[in-house]
């Protein structure tokens, strides 16, 4: 997407040091299309442990290994899981991309110690990129991108497809909103070059005259 920042995030090492204790600077925004959703999820979780507050957009664009057909048969399975005398007990089975991959990260946590709650609050994941974050950089993680770790020619398939076949009802109208954004940031885009080929030509004008 163009005027879309994306930053390689290596490692997670946004921290201040002073005395021997760690303080946060800054909440990461990881993009996560094109991410591959175990390996995405497993990372996330261990740096939320770690006292990161981390914020996932793009949810319905994650990657998971293996054909939709395979993918709905498994996830088909899963909502056959229920309690068997009340059902509105649990389990409870996500339609929306963003709490299925929300979902995939409590299991890789200790979600009902003091720790792991408090390491899932610091989680956010949301569908399409809302307005808070459409603003901010948004990083990559690239030991879990599918072009780097799915070999050439496995077949995978997009959450967002997955969510729509076993009943999430939004996915159109996140398309939309998602085009309304990318077409509000190419225009934010162009006139972004245009200022800074003003600016060259200004400071290329002075250098001029001083010689």
């Amino acid at each position: 997407v163009i005027g879309q920042q994306r930053y390689s995030l290596a490692l997670f090492s946004s921290l201040t040091y002073s005395w021997g204790i760690a303080t946060m600077v800054k909440t990461v925004v990881i993009d996560a299309r094109g991410h591959m959703l175990g390996r995405l999820a497993s990372i996330v979780a261990k740096q939320i442990l770690a006292g990161h507050h981390i914020v996932l957009v793009r949810c319905e664009e994650i990657n998971i290994s293996g054909g939709l057909v395979r993918q709905k048969m498994k996830y088909e399975r899963f909502l056959r899981k229920r309690m068997n005398t009340n059902p509105t007990r649990g389990p409870f089975h996500f339609r929306a991309p963003s709490r299925i991959f929300w979902r995939t990260v409590r299991g890789m946590v200790p979600h009902k110690t003091k720790r792991g709650d408090s390491a899932l609050e610091r989680l956010k994941c949301f569908e399409g990129v809302p307005t808070p974050y459409d603003r901010v950089k948004r990083m990559v993680v690239p030991d879990a991108l599918k072009a780097l770790r799915l070999q050439h020619g496995h077949r995978f398939c997009r959450l967002g497809d997955l969510a729509s076949a076993v009943g999430w009802k939004h996915g159109e109208t996140i398309k939309d909103l998602e085009n309304k954004r990318k077409a509000k940031s190419l225009k934010f885009y162009e006139a972004k070059k245009k200022l800074a080929l003003l600016r060259a030509k200004a400071v290329a004008q002075v250098e001029a005259g001083k010689a």
